[in-house]
């Protein structure tokens, strides 16, 4: 009889700890997943679909800790051979942490096109384009909305992009730390010097 009541003690004993350490393990992985998004900056905080992918990812996830240099492209502007020497920047210092983000957008005189698969196409064929290239966005200030990544962009350095192939540079703590309009071409060097510098 005791030896009856023991064992029921020590099967309750057994699954009470089983519970407790559930617990522990639940409330440690939520903590683990609310601090990841704590340190989240908030220039990488948005789900983002790469071009022609069909699920989005968190850029935060893919580009935190890295030197970024985030334009907004068009594949029939007078600008689009700045795709050259962004591609080139991007060969050269992708290992020293830095990356080149592409997001084409429509919104300055309908200069890209409407399918996906034709600008990857063109940027591939073109330019051998292999840095991250997203989906198309709103990048102006008339049409990109309050919560979308151009809208922070835009409102975080007090200026929007007044045409494509617009650079916002983001350090690796998620700041955006310089906005360089259009005619800044790849190649200039107050751009280089301030990737230099962030790096």
């Amino acid at each position: 009889m005791a030896r009856g009541v023991e064992g029921a003690v020590m099967r309750r004993a057994s699954r009470f700890l089983v519970v407790i350490g559930l617990l522990w393990t639940g409330l440690a992985s939520s903590a683990a997943a609310g601090e990841a998004g704590a340190l989240c900056p908030a220039s990488l905080d948005f789900e983002m679909r790469p071009l022609t992918a069909s699920e989005p990812v968190r850029l935060c996830e893919r580009h935190a800790g890295q030197v970024l240099l985030v334009v907004n492209t068009a594949s029939q502007c007078g600008f689009t051979p700045q795709y050259e020497g962004l591609e080139a920047l991007n060969a050269e210092l992708h290992e020293q942490g830095f990356s080149v983000l592409g997001f084409p957008s429509g919104d300055f005189a309908g200069q890209e096109y409407e399918d996906e698969a034709d600008i990857a196409e063109f940027c591939r064929s073109n330019y051998g384009i292999q840095f991250p290239m997203y989906e198309k966005v709103h990048a102006s200030r008339r049409h990109a909305a309050p919560g979308t990544l151009y809208h922070y962009l835009g409102t975080a350095a007090g200026e929007f992009p007044s045409w494509n192939f617009h650079k916002y540079l983001i350090g690796r703590d998620g700041e955006v730390l310089a906005s360089f309009g259009t005619r800044v071409t790849p190649e200039d060097r107050r751009l280089r010097a301030a990737i230099e510098a962030a790096l």
